[in-house]
């Protein structure tokens, strides 16, 4: 995607955000500018950028968490009909529900701490890593696998010159798919039991505090972290897979 426009697209959104907000007239909706300032506030002299490391640690960990474990099962569903077909009954029951119904459950067994909250994005990440990966390991043909191996490849070399690279599409497009929802539980996990978090930040600010310009610089925060994320696995599906289009 070219930056020009996604710079057009979010001077856009701002104009947008500012009319209506000179429309309403009500501290509900304070103005881009408003926001701007006390964004600026916040992050130098308040506590925004301890609730946004707490946030990106959070993301992180379950996203490593969750390529780690997942990426490796795919590979191997994708490559043995008998253990695809022998978890297929729980992944097609599983991979449907929405993960964040989990979250009460999470809380009980694993506690307020990170822990449950990094658990819940890992549970929407890894199903969505799970299945295209395997997807990906299945497509792959049989003869380019023998002629590898006919040229003497191991294991390890065959992990590295074809099943890793076949996999990256996967793992990349899963995490895109996933970003949005990742960030959106992350914000649910957050209201829970917690005082440290974009999420926490968010709600209280706007319920607590009644600090409305406050609660919109976490928002846009909160966006900023989505955006970044999905721009990463943007770079990254350039620099890593630049022989889908050569």
């Amino acid at each position: 995607m070219k930056r020009g426009r996604v710079l057009v697209a979010t001077l856009a959104l701002l104009a947008a955000w500012q009319l209506l907000a000179m429309l309403l007239r009500q501290s509900i909706l304070p103005a881009p500018v408003e926001v701007a300032r006390t964004l600026v506030e916040e992050t130098l002299h308040g506590e925004l950028p301890k609730h946004f490391l707490a946030s990106l640690w959070r993301v992180l960990a379950s996203t490593l968490l969750s390529i780690g474990l997942a990426a490796p099962a795919g590979l191997l569903l994708g490559q043995s009909k008998r253990l695809n077909e022998f978890f297929l009954p729980v992944i097609y029951i599983l991979y449907p529900i929405p993960k964040v119904v989990f979250v009460p459950v999470l809380l009980l067994f694993f506690g307020i701490g990170d822990l449950s909250k990094i658990l819940i994005i890992f549970l929407i990440l890894f199903f969505q890593i799970l299945v295209l990966v395997r997807d990906q390991a299945a497509a792959l043909r049989p003869e380019l696998i023998l002629s590898v191996r006919s040229l003497g490849a191991g294991r390890r070399a065959l992990f590295r010159f074809v099943y890793l690279p076949a996999s990256l599409p996967g793992i990349l497009t899963a995490l895109r798919q996933s970003i949005g929802t990742a960030v959106a539980v992350l914000y649910v996990t957050e209201v829970f039991a917690t005082r440290f978090g974009l999420g926490y930040y968010i709600y209280f600010q706007g319920s607590s505090m009644i600090n409305y310009p406050a609660m919109y610089a976490g928002i846009v925060v909160m966006s900023l972290l989505g955006l970044a994320l999905y721009f990463i696995v943007d770079w990254l599906e350039k620099k890593l897979c630049g022989w889908q289009n050569p």
